[in-house]
């Protein structure tokens, strides 16, 4: 279970840090239901993916910030059901980026539920 955890939190890491450079390069007029965030709202976004990816993978490197994993994973979910909203709302009935985004926030919260119940961060004292 522990290699699976890894594997989904290698790749939720690649995923954020393509999304925020995905931010940083395009308006968001390219996603329709979008438009309702505000430019700066858009840009602070992409530089907390940043962070949440960078929290993603501190965990090899330092296993002391090993919580910093789930917690960046909880703002990921935030994020995708914040999309999901937008788009609901927004009337532009895109169903396959709401799919998208839908499946985004179910592994980032399988990634949570795993790292916190199932195999649990190992406290160091």
């Amino acid at each position: 279970m522990n290699i699976l955890l890894w594997v989904i939190q290698i790749l939720l890491s690649l995923h954020t840090i393509a999304g925020a450079l995905w931010k940083f390069s395009n308006s968001k007029q390219t996603v329709p239901s979008l438009n309702a965030i505000p430019h700066g709202m858009w840009m602070v976004m992409s530089i907390i993916e940043l962070l949440c990816a960078i929290s993603l993978i501190l965990p090899l490197l330092n296993k002391r910030k090993a919580i910093l994993a789930p917690i960046a994973a909880s703002f990921i979910v935030l994020e995708m059901l914040l999309f999901c909203g937008f788009n609901i709302f927004s009337g532009n009935m895109n169903y396959g980026q709401l799919i998208y985004w839908l499946v985004v926030a179910v592994i980032s919260s399988f990634f949570i539920y795993g790292r916190l119940v199932l195999k649990p961060i190992q406290k160091k004292v």
